[in-house]
């Protein structure tokens, strides 16, 4: 395998890191194998690391809108070391779930830290302010812009600063040398009181509120269950102080979202579906019929999204969707066939029979190239062919149960319908 470092560098923290690894062609293991082997041998040679294993695009995505992790357990609270305490007792709870990986507490400590704390007294003494305190001390340290210079198509800031990054310390920090106006100069350490501390926590907020998020991604295992049971581990192992509460975010909270609205969408799909129906047949029971197939349909995709083990997602979503479409217009043409040649021979068996003797072929020829082409997409063929795998199983899946529904279920319901009709009625 190769790999590289970064992906959306632009928007990382610079104490975080991203390899790219990419598998070798010709590999017979899937990608879901490879992350959980390496997650174990990361895991056990490097315990003191904090490993994180996505998929490339996905985990691309997830920096950029900030929202990398499918799962995030946001702890909401007034007391800052209690929400640690809750969030190292929520990673515990999740080490015990099985299914769950790359748990993060959230506690993310910024490193040791350098206090400098003024004495007024002192400062005056030597008419000096704090503001020109902490001009000499970031000159000394930081470095002081200066200037520009163009490199290609880039712009290199030019730093003033007296001391190299490499050779500086706290001593050497404390014995730089703070000049006043009249030109008298002293250490550092005389105008102010300087300290090393560990470093404090980052603080983070949402909707005015302190809160912790605690982040993990899924091993082999669903989102929905998994969700499922850390909410009941988390209700029943974690009881929470008054004043806070817990949220579940992530890409969680975006699946649910996404699914009410592909949900809405699907309804009034099946609705205007419904009223096409009703505009070019005038004849409910007609309309309720082709609806009721178009409908029976997904079984077919939630059958071959199960016998395949992938999730209902927002991909296998959009390919229900897609196959409630498709039976519809399939079944349109076979009604259209049907009713204009029962106004020629009034006869209901042979209309039937005709309007799907004529419309087996084509159905067929969709059917089959439908499924050749996705067949690519289903089988994981090609980089980035996993995102799209869900769709493509489901649309097959719809295809495969489409064709029964179309052939045989949907002529027999069709022959109930008309079985009562005098024919004399059927020629008017």
């Amino acid at each position: 395998m190769s790999s590289s470092i970064s992906m959306a560098s632009g928007v990382i923290p610079p104490n975080e890191g991203d390899y790219l690894i990419q598998l070798k062609k010709g590999t017979h293991k899937k990608t879901e194998e490879v992350i959980s082997e390496l997650r174990r041998q990361v895991s056990s040679k490097e315990p003191a690391l904090n490993i994180e294993f996505g998929q490339r695009i996905a985990d691309l995505l997830g920096d950029l809108i900030g929202r990398p992790q499918p799962i995030e357990i946001k702890i909401f609270g007034d007391d800052l070391e209690q929400l640690r305490i809750l969030a190292y007792k929520t990673k515990a709870l999740l080490k015990k779930i099985p299914g769950v990986a790359d748990i993060q507490s959230g506690i993310i400590v910024d490193g040791p830290t350098i206090t400098i704390a003024p004495y007024p007294a002192k400062l005056a003494q030597f008419n000096l302010s704090p503001a020109d305190l902490q001009t000499q001390i970031k000159v000394g340290n930081e470095g002081l812009e200066v200037g520009q210079v163009q490199e290609g198509e880039q712009m290199i800031r030019i730093l003033m600063r007296f001391t190299n990054f490499n050779e500086n310390s706290l001593t050497r920090i404390k014995k730089q040398l703070i000049f006043s106006p009249d030109g008298i100069s002293r250490p550092l350490e005389y105008f102010a009181n300087v300290e090393l501390s560990v470093g404090d926590p980052d603080i983070t907020r949402e909707d005015l509120k302190s809160n912790v998020v605690v982040t993990a991604r899924l091993d082999d295992r669903d989102m929905g269950s998994a969700i499922s049971e850390i909410k009941s581990v988390i209700a029943q192992n974690l009881p929470l102080p008054t004043g806070s509460y817990i949220v579940f975010g992530g890409t969680y909270a975006e699946q649910q979202s996404s699914f009410r609205e592909l949900l809405l969408i699907l309804i009034s799909a099946i609705l205007l579906v419904f009223a096409v129906l009703l505009f070019l047949f005038r004849n409910l029971k007609i309309s309720f019929l082709v609806i009721f197939i178009s409908i029976a349909g997904i079984g077919g995709s939630i059958w071959a999204l199960f016998l395949s083990g992938i999730q209902l997602n927002v991909a296998s979503y959009t390919g229900i969707i897609m196959i409630v479409g498709i039976i519809a217009e399939n079944a349109i043409f076979t009604v259209n066939q049907f009713l204009t040649t029962l106004k020629k021979t009034g006869d209901v068996n042979q209309s039937i029979e005709y309007a799907i003797s004529l419309r087996i072929r084509p159905k067929l020829m969709t059917a089959i190239g439908a499924i050749l082409a996705l067949s690519p997409l289903a089988l994981g063929f090609g980089i980035g062919a996993q995102m799209q795998q869900p769709l493509a199983i489901a649309v097959i899946g719809g295809f495969i149960i489409a064709m029964p529904l179309l052939l045989f279920v949907f002529p027999t319901f069709l022959r109930l319908l008309y079985r009562k009709i005098p024919e004399k009625n059927l020629t008017s």
